[in-house]
């Protein structure tokens, strides 16, 4: 899997955020021959760049998961080069996102009071389909869905490969008394869980209901799931590299004093992750 977009919110390009990057939410998994792209904030602008680089006149055949249609998680879908390719296949999956509907989400933020290339002219084939079942598969990928705790309609997603497993809860805040027994539940034995850890615990007691999480949370999440590697996503969009690495040495930190073996990263645009092997 490759990080496109880290951040939370809005894009944030500038000096302060060069290392882990200023690009709002997207990760690429691919998995014996399929690509399956989660969320498609602006980070999708550059995995379109290099998706055509890289397969050329070849024809691509896509999968994109929405988490939900919030913008800074669809923003990024009008600049994916792929899509003004009539040899591009993409299948975008995700929640009804509004009362009328997923497809009128996507088509609406290309309507020419938006954007200038209305989303019936594109030449590529686009299927949008809303989720009927939460447990499915994409070629050898089990995918399951499950509710996240965040404003509106909004899901988390668990990839099972044949080489290990991955979540992604890019926008999900904890349940109250610091146990979620069900997303524990969901969670357990994952390789890698991409966890919404936009707040520390100050900051989060202020933005309670937001639908976000901590740090600490995120931590105690992991734990107890059985998580092997944590990977700190959605930072906030005031977050400097400096704090982020002040996020991540802290994380560490509560995983050394419990003695635990789990594995703790800030996301960062670039950061590629093979499960099964290194990074």
């Amino acid at each position: 899997m490759k990080f496109w977009g880290v951040r939370g919110s809005i894009p944030t390009p500038g000096p302060k955020t060069v290392r882990f990057g200023g690009n709002t939410s997207c990760v690429e998994v691919r998995s014996n021959g399929q690509i399956i792209i989660l969320d498609a904030g602006t980070g999708l602008r550059a995995l379109g760049q290099a998706l055509l680089a890289e397969f050329k006149n070849q024809p691509l055949n896509l999968t994109l998961l929405l988490t939900h249609t919030h913008w800074d998680h669809i923003q990024g879908l009008p600049f994916f080069g792929p899509i003004y390719d009539s040899r591009c296949r993409l299948r975008i999956l995700g929640c009804e996102g509004a009362r009328k509907g997923l497809v009128s989400v996507l088509t609406g933020q290309m309507e020419s009071t938006y954007f200038p290339v209305p989303f019936d002219k594109l030449p590529s084939n686009i299927e949008i389909e809303e989720l009927k079942k939460y447990d499915f598969k994409i070629g050898s990928v089990r995918v399951r869905a499950q509710r996240a705790h965040h404003p509106g309609t909004c899901v988390g997603y668990r990839l099972i490969t044949p080489r290990g497993s991955v979540a992604y809860f890019p926008d999900s805040e904890p349940q109250p008394g610091g146990e979620d027994q069900e997303m524990i539940q969901f969670l357990n034995g994952t390789d890698v869980l991409i966890l919404d850890s936009q707040y520390d615990a100050l900051e989060y007691k202020r933005h309670a209901g937001w639908g976000h999480g901590c740090v600490d949370d995120s931590v105690a999440v992991a734990l107890a799931a059985n998580v092997k590697r944590l990977c700190l996503f959605h930072h906030d969009p005031e977050r400097s590299d400096k704090q982020v690495d002040a996020f991540l040495k802290h994380a560490r930190q509560l995983v050394s004093a419990q003695r635990a073996k789990l594995k703790v990263d800030a996301a960062r645009e670039g950061m590629v992750i093979r499960l099964g092997g290194k990074s």
